[in-house]
């Protein structure tokens, strides 16, 4: 946990990066060792050479600017031999010395993320997990699952997820929970917003000390926002959990989304589906971590088309999407470190349905629509004394789109100094 929030300190304003919580690279781990209170306090100085990248023409276009990111956080891990707690907060702002010109554009944004995590050990057989987590930030963190693109507002994302779990034998275990997930972005993005529930059971199966294999079900329902239309979906997924070694793990699963829309001339949908994350300590100084993720989304479905007849704005009953996510750290010394990674997201559009004319006769569907996100960053991280470092580091964003407005690219230098103590 330590080195987590660290690290996520110095990436704070790449927003490619794995927070705290994980998102996509959590292998289901627990912290492994109690860490006093420490706290983090810093800021960074970053530099945009589009800082409204959605805004294709006029005021907002390739808007240069230069904000500055304060920030303070604090993390706490406590151990006993019946539970594990681990808490981390961070609270910061984003401020433009020069107010970005795209319409909807402010100086100044919050940015706040929240987590807990406890997990209680009733007995050897018994135990229960909660996972809890509160984003209200302006720029997308792709390992969250759910952004492809950044919007000119802020948004509020939050999860929590619950399970118990029983050993039935000492092979056999099941874990049985649910999980909750919102999104609400503010007023200047539409049909947008999401709201998911969803119920899970895992079979567990320890075929020998390094492997185990599982069988999981899953239910998901989401409310959509505005003109997106409501949704459920069932997966059915076979996986294994690998540990190559005391330090290299490998989860990975896969198996097939069964989505139905709400929408009254809605297209019900077969995806295939798979999840896979890694993490391994190479050697005492290079880490990587890795995940991947296949299947169709509910996030960001309702987009505008422009065709020969007209334009409208349709909704996508089938938003194919894969994730990849790499991140990696290499210390050199005890005081200096590079650190950098790379996130992949192309996605096809299909079964789009028109929900609203914007001009003309727009057609009635839409369909073969694609959009590929690259997003790379790299930096280095130096300790100046015992409490108090320094980082530079550069994140380059290309987004090319079939929709009006979302292609473009993007250069993001970032130079901060910051304090940690306990």
């Amino acid at each position: 946990m330590k080195r987590k929030l660290i690290l996520a300190a110095a990436l704070s304003p790449l927003l490619g990066a794995a927070t705290a919580q994980e998102g996509l690279y959590y292998i289901g781990s627990e912290a492994q060792e109690s860490l006093p209170l420490k706290w983090v306090v810093g800021a960074n100085l970053i530099y945009d050479d589009n800082t409204t990248p959605t805004v294709a023409v006029g005021p907002g276009a390739n808007d240069e600017t230069l904000s500055i990111n304060p920030y303070a956080g604090v993390s706490f891990v406590n151990m006993t031999p019946q539970s594990t707690l681990d808490v981390y907060a961070r609270f910061g702002l984003v401020y433009y010395f020069d107010e970005p010109a795209g319409f909807g554009s402010d100086d100044l944004y919050p940015q706040v993320r929240v987590g807990l995590n406890w997990t209680r050990r009733f007995s050897e057989r018994l135990r229960f997990s909660t996972r809890n987590f509160v984003a209200y930030e302006l720029e997308p963190d792709y390992s969250y699952g759910f952004a492809t693109t950044r919007q000119l507002d802020a948004y509020l994302y939050w999860q929590t997820d619950n399970s118990i779990g029983y050993r039935w034998t000492e092979r056999f275990a099941t874990y049985t929970g649910f999980r909750l997930t919102g999104l609400d972005y503010d007023s200047a993005v539409t049909n947008g917003d999401r709201f998911t529930w969803e119920i899970y059971n895992q079979f567990r199966y320890q075929f020998t000390p390094q492997t185990v294999g599982t069988l999981d079900y899953r239910y998901a329902q989401t409310d959509a926002d505005g003109l997106a239309a409501d949704s459920e979906s069932h997966f059915l997924l076979l996986g294994v959990e690998h540990r190559f070694s005391p330090n290299t793990i490998l989860v990975a699963r896969a198996g097939a989304q069964f989505k139905k829309t709400d929408a009254a001339l809605g297209t019900d949908t077969t995806a295939p589906y798979l999840e896979l994350a890694l993490r391994s300590q190479i050697n005492q100084n290079f880490s990587v971590r890795g995940f991947a993720r296949y299947g169709s989304e509910v996030y960001d479905t309702t987009r505008a088309v422009v065709s020969p007849g007209g334009a409208g704005l349709y909704d996508f009953d089938d938003r194919r999407t894969f994730r990849l996510g790499i991140s990696s750290e290499y210390a050199f010394s005890d005081r200096f470190s590079l650190f950098g990674g790379v996130d992949y997201i192309p996605a096809s559009f299909d079964d789009g349905r028109l929900v609203a004319a914007t001009g003309g006769v727009p057609p009635l569907t839409a369909g073969g629509i694609d959009e590929d996100l690259f997003n790379a960053y790299i930096g280095v991280s130096v300790q100046m004394t015992d409490f108090l470092y320094g980082s530079l580091s550069y994140n380059f964003t290309d987004s090319s789109s079939d929709f009006p407005g979302f292609s473009y690219d993007r250069n993001r230098i970032s130079l901060g100094i910051r304090a940690e103590f306990e």
